[in-house]
């Protein structure tokens, strides 16, 4: 079973940048789609972001499009996610998981997730 660690997170003043990590050991996730997500205390769990195996198709939320980047780098086993113009409504844990059955913006689509790395965004 792959295992996924979320790195990267901080407390960080609005307007500026963060990169999150999302490293997979215990397996390869080479030929999975990815996706990033995002929960604040007393919300659900919310889709951010997803990457196609081979990068080529990438898939945002309307709330981050233009701000925010997904990559990856398989060879590393290692997912990326491109925070910049950081929002206090970006405050957030911040999770990545493996899309399995089902639509990739759902939460319920997804498995093997992280812990999760939490970004506090300040104004």
């Amino acid at each position: 079973q792959v295992q996924l660690v979320e790195s990267g997170g901080g407390s960080v003043q609005a307007g500026t940048s963060l990169r999150l990590s999302c490293a997979a050991s215990a397996g390869s996730i080479f030929t999975n789609t990815m996706g990033w997500f995002r929960q604040a205390p007393g919300t659900e769990r919310e889709f951010v972001a997803a990457i196609s195996w081979s990068g080529v198709n990438t898939f945002y939320a309307d709330s981050v499009k233009g701000r925010f980047t997904i990559s990856r780098d398989n060879p590393s086993n290692t997912v990326y996610l491109d925070l910049v113009s950081l929002k206090p409504e970006d405050t957030a844990v911040y999770y990545c998981a493996i899309l399995g059955r089902g639509s990739l913006y759902s939460w319920t689509s997804y498995h093997d997730w992280g812990q999760g790395t939490q970004v506090t965004v300040s104004s």
